[in-house]
Order: C-alpha cells, then sequence, then structure tokens
C-alpha cells in the first residue's frame, strides 16, 4: 500500500489573459493544472499518466487520457526532454556493517541511476560522523539523500535534512518519518511468521539472536518473535534471547551463549542472515549437524544465504528491489518540485517471503535416557 502525502494545486496565475503552463510559456493553450482540474486529481498524477508510470490505477488513467482529449492539450516536448535531461545528484550515507546487505543495496541503487540520469555521491558514515558528512553533501549541492539502516533511525540525522529542505528516502526504517519518503517491509510480520514456521515444524524451546540496538527493525522483529512464541504456546525463557549487533562476529558470540547453555534450542533464528551464518559454523564446530541437530533461520536472504552449506531458510527482504524503489520516489520528488507537481514524499510498505531451504526441520526426536 502506498501512502502519497499531496499538496494542494498550485494558484492560478493572475489573469493577463495568457495561460502560463508548466510545461513553459505557451499563451492560449491548455495547461497541465486544467488537466488536473478537470480530471479531478493533482497535476503531479497528469505528469506520472503522461509519463507511462504502471502504478497509476487504471480508473485514474482513464480520467487523465479523457481530460487530455476534451482538452486537446499536447504537452511541451522540448520542455519536458530538458528537465529529463538534467541530472540528478543523490547522496548515499551508509554505515551498514553487513556487506552482503550494502552490496545487493548497491545493485539496486546503480540499477536505477543508469536509468534516471542519476549521480550516486556516496559517504561512509561510521561512528558519529554522520553530521559532518550530512552537511557536506548538502553543502556540495546534492538534489536529495537516501538513508540506508542504522542510519535511517536517526533523528537528529533526519532533522537535519528536513531543516535544509532536502528530499530524502529512507530504507528498512521500522517506524518511517512522514518528513521523508520511506521504503520498508513489516518486520514484525516476517518475524511472527518465520517463528510461527519453527513452531509448526515441532520446535518449543527456540533461541533468538536480536538485531543492532540502535535500529527500530530490530526491536520489530523481535517483538513479533515474541509475539510468536506467545501464541503458539513455544517455550519462552530469558536466557533464549542474545544481543547480537548484525555482524558476523557477533553472531558467532551470541551463537556460543545459546549452544553452550545446559538445554540447548533446537533451533535459533537470527535477525539476519550474517548471524545466522555465524551459528552455523559454531554448530559445525561443535559437531552439530544443521539442521539434524539445530534448526537455523535468518533474515534478509542476502546472497551468503545460498553460498553457505547448508543453504540458509530465511525470510526474503527484497534489498535491491527497495533500493530501486527509494531512488524512483527520490527521482519523482525532485522532479515534481522542479516542475512545480511535486506531491510531497512517499511511503511504500514491500512484501516479504519465507524463503525455506536446508537449515531447518523438524527436532531429532531421542529417546530419554
Amino acid at each position: 500500500m502506498t501512502r502519497t502525502k499531496a499538496k494542494s494545486d498550485p494558484a492560478p496565475p493572475p489573469k493577463t489573459g495568457k495561460a502560463r503552463s508548466a510545461d513553459g510559456d505557451r499563451p492560449g493553450v491548455p495547461t497541465m493544472s486544467d488537466v488536473a482540474r478537470l480530471a479531478g486529481v493533482s497535476p503531479m498524477t497528469v505528469s506520472r499518466v503522461m509519463n507511462g508510470d504502471p502504478n497509476v490505477r487504471q480508473s485514474t488513467r482513464r480520467k487523465v487520457d479523457e481530460a487530455v482529449a476534451a482538452l486537446n492539450y499536447v504537452p511541451n516536448q522540448a520542455a519536458r526532454r530538458l528537465a529529463g535531461a538534467r541530472a540528478i545528484r543523490v547522496g548515499f550515507l551508509y554505515s551498514n556493517p553487513s556487506a552482503g546487505y550494502l552490496s545487493e543495496f548497491l545493485v539496486g541503487l546503480l540499477n536505477q541511476a543508469s536509468l534516471h540520469n542519476v549521480q550516486l555521491v556516496v559517504e561512509n558514515c561510521e561512528g558519529e560522523r554522520w553530521e559532518a558528512q550530512t552537511r557536506r553533501l548538502i553543502d556540495n549541492g546534492v538534489d536529495g539523500i537516501i538513508l540506508p539502516p542504522p542510519l535511517c533511525d536517526t533523528p537528529g540525522l533526519i532533522d537535519l535534512i528536513d531543516a535544509a529542505g532536502m528530499p530524502a528516502v529512507t530504507v528498512a526504517c521500522g517506524q518511517p518519518d512522514e518528513r521523508v519518503g520511506a521504503v520498508s517491509i513489516d518486520d514484525y510480520q516476517a518475524a511472527y511468521d518465520m517463528t510461527c514456521h519453527l513452531v509448526a515444524l515441532g520446535h518449543q524451546r527456540i533461541g533468538f539472536i536480536v538485531g543492532h540496538p540502535n535500529q527500530t527493525a530490530s526491536a520489530r522483529r523481535l517483538a513479533g518473535f515474541k509475539a510468536a512464541i506467545a501464541d503458539q504456546g513455544a517455550e519462552s525463557a530469558p536466557e533464549l534471547l542474545v544481543q547480537g549487533r548484525f555482524t558476523y562476529r557477533s553472531g558467532l558470540d551470541a551463537a556460543e551463549i545459546l549452544l553452550g547453555l545446559e538445554q540447548r534450542p533446537t533451533a535459533i533464528f537470527a535477525s539476519n542472515d550474517d548471524m545466522a551464518a555465524a551459528t552455523v559454523a559454531i554448530a559445525h564446530r561443535l559437531g552439530l549437524d544443521v539442521p539434524g541437530d539445530l534448526t537455523v533461520a535468518g533474515f534478509d536472504d542476502t546472497a551468503l544465504a545460498t553460498t553457505i552449506w547448508p543453504e540458509l531458510t530465511t525470510v526474503r527482504q527484497p534489498i535491491t528491489q527497495m533500493a530501486e524503489t527509494a531512488v524512483q520516489f527520490l527521482v519523482r520528488h525532485i522532479r515534481g518540485r522542479r516542475e512545480g507537481t511535486d506531491e510531497g514524499p512517499q511511503h511504500v510498505v514491500m512484501e516479504f517471503a519465507l524463503i525455506r531451504r536446508q537449515s531447518d526441520a523438524a527436532p531429532r526426536r531421542r529417546p530419554k535416557r
């Protein structure tokens, strides 16, 4: 579902007897605003229809087409080509420790950058350097900024961007901010569904490796896990929850804790694939068979999920597609501002999927001693 924060149509120009158009000065001819007014939609919607946007509803497209025909509206192609030809500079701030996640994210950015004449300006914001790096991007004249996790969860950063009047899109933020665009999934439901799947296999004692504490998505996934455990009547114990930080190293430490318990879990659900892969490594070191002795599940479905053995059962978060959508939203927002048809930030929640591979199975039944 897409939620768009729309702005009202711009005020009509002074009545001088000559119509002014967002497509250029063309006295005496209908304008995009005229088409929008007759169709009962915004000028941005008219622009999207004229540009063949597949996400416009068929009923809306029909109203716009009828208004275009009734007014005999012909857009100024030269002006449109000029607006489209002007390059857009997009800043990309990152500090994600997961190489697999960052790689897939960059693929999505580069795919769309080549299609939309976008120049990417990439800045690494490790630690607390985000303020200086963001100000540098703004001072250097970027047109918009894309924020992946964990930077999408930094309120001060959103405040800084908003104060500068800079368009921005956050990706994979647990609680999107209305001031900027957002592309996300339902982390709570995804974790809930995976946990229910593990319980359905027969697991009652399930360990959970929590994501980085500075990301709202981590809290949402933990909440989904806890809710499913309660709803399914599985075992709930504090020692089954171990803090991670979305890194492979933190996954090794967390898995050692869980598999060192006197009564170890029969399944471990990690909040991302890096930590799940680390869990598999620790299980192998301890001589445990995956999935015979231990089921392991991850989250994200990065390339790592299919490059380890056994391949990971995981939640597929469409990272590449989310990055592509972020570029599309930002380009639409920036060009809308240039053309006077801006409808403001857009928010969309994309679909996730549970991907079952070789790392999960029913718990092995052993005779009691």
